[in-house]
C-alpha cells in the first residue's frame, strides 16, 4: 500500500504476512461455522508482537501508523473476527496510551502488549451509542474511588477481556463535558457480562453486554474526571482508521478471488475475464478500492504527524467502509451461484464487512463529522 516504511517495518509486516496465510487464513472458515472466541488466533499474534503494535517503544514494536494500517489489512484479509478482536483490544490500550497516567499505563499496557491480558472498550449503550453524551451509565464517588452504575452493549471481547475501559457519568449535568474513563479488572464484584450477541459475520469476534454496579479505586480512573470523551473521541479517531484497515483487508482479498475466479471460469470455451464487461467490472473493483486504501494511508499519515485527523479518519472509515460492501458484492455476483454456497469465502467476506457501516461511528456519522469540518471551516 505504501513506500514509506522503515525496513524493520516491511521485515514485520513481511513475517505477519507469512504467519496470517499459514495459521490464521485456515483457520477462518471454522471459526465463523463455530463461533468460537478467535482465542487461540489472538495469541498466535501476540507471539509475533501484534497486540502491541498500536504502541509505541518500550511497549509495542514501535512501527508507525502507515505500518499499523497495512498490518490490520493483513489481519482482516485472513479472518475478519480476529483483526475485529484484536483491534477492540487496540481501543482498549489506546485509552490508556492517550488518556492514563504513567501508574495505568505501567501496570495494564505491558501485559496487554505481550498478550497476557485482552483490553475492552466500553462506551455504546441502548440509548447512546451514535450520542455517547446521552449515557446513563453514572460514576459517583464513594470512599476512596467511585462506584459505576449502568449498561452497556455490543461491547466486542468484553465476555472474555481481562481489563474493560468503561465510560460513564461523573457529572451528569456537564453533558459530554462530564464523561469520565475507568478501568475495570475481570473479576470485581458486579461486573457481569451478559449474552454473547447472535451476529451476522465477525462469529468470532464477539461482542456482549456488560452489566455495571462496582466500586473501583480512584486510580483507576483514566486521566481527571470529565476527560473521558475527549479521550473517547481520539481514540475514536484511531480506530476508524483500523476499521478502514479492516474494510480493505477484506475487500482486497474479495478481488483477489474474483481475479483468480475470472481467469480460470471458463464460459463458452474462453476464460470469463476475456468478456469485456467482467473486465470493466475488475477494473472498477480495483480503482475503489485503490480510492479507500489512498485516503486511509492519508488518515494515517496524519495521525503519524501528529496533527488533527478526525476528518481524515472520517473520511478513510466512510469511503472504505462502503467501497468494502461495493467490491464484495461485485466479487460473489461475479462468482454466481457459487458465491452464494458456504464453499467459497465470498458469503463470509459479505457478513464481515456489512458491520464496517454501523461501528465505531456510522456511515451517516461519518458524514455529519465530515460536513461540520468543512461548515466550520473559514478556508
Amino acid at each position: 500500500m505504501t513506500t514509506d516504511l522503515s525496513a524493520e517495518e516491511r521485515a514485520f509486516l513481511a513475517i505477519l504476512s507469512r504467519l496470517c496465510a499459514d495459521r490464521i487464513a485456515p483457520l477462518a472458515a471454522e471459526t465463523d461455522a463455530s463461533g468460537r472466541f478467535v482465542h487461540s488466533q489472538l495469541q498466535i499474534l501476540a507471539e509475533a508482537g501484534l497486540l502491541g503494535a498500536n504502541l509505541p517503544e518500550p511497549w509495542g514494536p514501535g512501527i508507525g501508523a502507515p505500518a499499523l494500517l497495512e498490518a490490520v489489512a493483513t489481519v482482516a484479509g485472513a479472518c475478519g473476527s480476529t483483526a475485529s478482536a484484536l483491534t477492540a483490544h487496540f481501543l482498549a490500550t489506546d485509552s490508556l496510551l492517550l488518556g492514563g497516567d504513567a501508574a495505568l499505563q505501567a501496570r495494564y499496557l505491558p501485559p496487554a502488549a505481550a498478550g497476557r491480558a485482552l483490553g475492552a472498550f466500553a462506551l455504546t449503550e441502548r440509548t447512546a451509542g451514535s450520542d455517547p453524551a446521552d449515557m446513563k451509565t453514572r460514576a459517583r464517588p464513594e470512599r476512596d474511588g467511585y462506584r459505576i452504575k449502568g449498561a452497556k452493549c455490543f461491547i466486542s471481547n468484553a465476555g472474555v477481556a481481562d481489563f474493560v475501559v468503561v465510560f460513564a457519568l461523573s457529572d451528569p449535568t456537564a453533558g459530554h463535558r462530564g464523561i469520565s474513563a475507568f478501568v475495570i479488572d475481570r473479576g470485581t464484584p458486579g461486573l457481569t457480562a451478559g449474552r454473547a450477541e447472535r451476529t451476522m459475520g465477525l462469529r468470532g469476534g464477539h461482542v456482549w453486554e456488560l452489566d455495571i454496579d462496582c466500586w473501583v479505586p480512584a486510580a483507576n480512573r483514566v486521566g481527571p474526571e470529565g476527560t473521558g470523551f475527549k479521550t473517547a473521541m481520539r481514540v475514536l479517531d484511531n480506530g476508524r482508521i483500523e476499521v478502514a484497515a479492516m474494510a480493505i483487508g477484506i475487500a482486497r482479498a474479495a478481488l483477489a478471488a474474483a481475479l483468480d475466479w475470472s481467469r480460470g471460469r471458463i464460459i463458452g470455451g474462453e476464460p470469463l475475464a476475456n468478456r469485456q464487461g467482467i473486465r470493466w467490472q475488475l477494473a472498477d473493483m480495483a480503482t475503489d478500492l485503490r480510492a479507500a486504501e489512498c485516503l486511509a494511508l492519508d488518515a494515517a499519515r496524519q495521525r503519524q504527524a501528529g496533527t488533527r485527523f478526525t476528518e481524515a479518519a472520517a473520511m478513510a472509515k466512510l469511503h472504505a467502509s462502503e467501497m468494502a460492501g461495493r467490491v464484495i458484492d461485485a466479487a460473489l455476483q461475479m462468482h454466481g451461484g457459487y458465491g452464494f454456497t458456504a464453499d467459497f469465502p465470498l458469503e463470509r467476506y459479505a457478513r464481515d464487512a456489512r458491520i464496517f457501516r454501523i461501528y465505531e461511528g456510522s456511515s451517516e456519522i461519518q458524514r455529519n463529522i465530515i460536513a461540520g469540518i468543512r461548515l466550520a471551516s473559514r478556508g
